[in-house]
């Protein structure tokens, strides 16, 4: 039993002692987990920034999953449809990027980071109330699918241009670690509530509390101290795009980057398509325990994210990133491979752990490597660019994964991903712009504020 006791005599310190532990004993174990002086969070505007990052993330694990469980479901969707669903979110970032680009270079990014998760709140909302009025179908779905891409276009650039405008370039590594942490942690405790919620309410009516969550996020981020002046002279729309475009192509390691995480993309849509679908048609679990399997996911995330800023100092930005390519590679073939009884099951969330493990150690790299070497002026086009590159290939990988898993079974689209992957991850670590980078490239020609733990809090 515990106990808790403390007395005073004599002169004598006081002893407290709680299950046997004495008052220093305690403290010094808290002090394990207070943040250090210098650390990320300790900044008012970056903690602002992070909390909305996790509560956006909790609701959208709620899309995660409501989204293609509505249509595998309720819907009945075929691979091939479950392809086109995927792709209609991918394809609007092959439309628009390049133009959201120039865009996003002559105004102020937080107006619209804040506006797009409201937009989104909206698009997803609207799925529930289609559902109550009798509408809801494949070709509802592909709309909003399309509308949460487009908004993601402008809105997704603008919050990582936002993070350079808060964080020092040279802390860039570790502030991705940090948001994909907080990322994590949603998609741990998010999945297992999302599809109890899911079981409780059904998929289309899940989706409010995505809506619920985004409007909070939006009114968090409001309150962000930005200090941002868009320039008032501006080149003409066009020559500053092919500038953006320019500016990529004449870059060795964003030309090898884009390259190889827009194969990890192709590999990652079409294995995407047929998870749920192989999940509940062939291993046979229900919402609620695919909601749980995605717990893995979380989980997968958590460890790389902790650990992730430290490995990329010790093995260097560009190793660590090759061997995301592989962890995921891996885990797709693994799930190809499983049996249909209780070690296929269990290799579903192992599935999704590898793939949350790998993905972080992909895109914390990825993204900061990127950020590094741009200037300041050039980074809404640079950041459309590299995302209109590496998604280029994402709506074919879609629809390829949705025909070969319509006409040569599911197994067949997880083994092709977990090939192609893995070949990927060879195929890169030949690349010696990419093997070579051990530590994070700094941009010399712009002066970077250092981090101050004084800053307001």
């Amino acid at each position: 039993m515990s106990t808790i006791a403390g007395e005073q005599s004599g002169g004598s310190p006081v002893e407290c002692s709680i299950a046997g532990w004495e008052l220093t004993d305690v403290i010094a174990f808290l002090r394990r987990f207070a943040l250090a002086p210098t650390d990320l969070l300790r900044d008012a505007t970056y903690r602002r920034l992070w909390t909305s990052i996790f509560i956006s993330s909790f609701g959208g694990q709620v899309t995660l999953l409501a989204l293609p469980l509505t249509a595998a479901v309720l819907l009945r969707a075929s691979p091939t449809q479950m392809g086109f669903l995927t792709a209609m979110e991918t394809a609007p970032f092959i439309i628009f990027s390049l133009p959201a680009g120039v865009w996003l270079d002559r105004v102020r990014k937080l107006p619209v980071y804040v506006v797009g998760e409201i937009s989104v709140a909206c698009a997803v909302a609207s799925v529930p109330i289609a559902w109550w009025l009798g509408a809801l179908s494949m070709s509802w779905l592909y709309v909003v699918a399309f509308v949460i891409g487009a908004v993601n276009t402008s809105a997704g650039s603008a919050a990582q241009v936002v993070l350079t405008q808060i964080v020092p370039r040279a802390r860039l590594v570790e502030a991705h670690a940090k948001n994909a942490l907080a990322q994590s942690t949603a998609e741990v405790s998010g999945p297992g509530a999302a599809g109890a919620l899911i079981k409780l309410t059904g998929a289309p009516m899940a989706l409010l509390a995505d809506a619920l969550l985004l409007l909070v996020s939006a009114s968090i981020l409001r309150g962000v101290p930005v200090k941002e002046t868009p320039s008032a002279v501006n080149s003409p729309f066009w020559p500053a795009m092919r500038e953006g475009l320019d500016f990529v192509r004449g870059h060795k390691l964003l030309i090898a980057m884009a390259s190889c995480v827009g194969g990890w993309q192709l590999c990652s849509q079409a294995a995407t398509v047929v998870q749920i679908l192989f999940a509940t048609r062939l291993l046979g679990l229900s919402e609620r325990e695919v909601g749980l399997s995605y717990v893995a996911l979380g989980l997968g995330t958590i460890a790389a994210s902790a650990v992730g800023h430290r490995l990329a100092r010790r093995f260097g930005p560009g190793p660590l990133l090759v061997s995301g390519f592989g962890i995921c590679g891996a885990g797709w073939l693994l799930l190809a491979l499983a049996p249909l009884n209780t070690y296929g099951i269990a290799a579903f969330p192992m599935t999704l752990l590898m793939y949350g493990v790998g993905a972080v150690f992909i895109f914390i790299n990825f993204l900061a490597l990127r950020q590094s070497v741009t200037p300041a002026p050039m980074l809404g086009r640079m950041t459309s660019t590299m995302r209109w590159l590496i998604l280029l290939p994402a709506g074919p990988g879609a629809l390829w994964g949705g025909w070969l898993g319509q006409h040569y079974g599911l197994r067949a689209t997880l083994g092709f991903s977990g090939s192609a992957a893995l070949l990927l991850a060879l195929i890169a670590w030949q690349l010696p712009v990419i093997r070579s980078v051990r530590t994070l490239p700094t941009f010399k020609a712009e002066a970077v504020a250092p981090f101050s733990a004084d800053r307001e809090r």
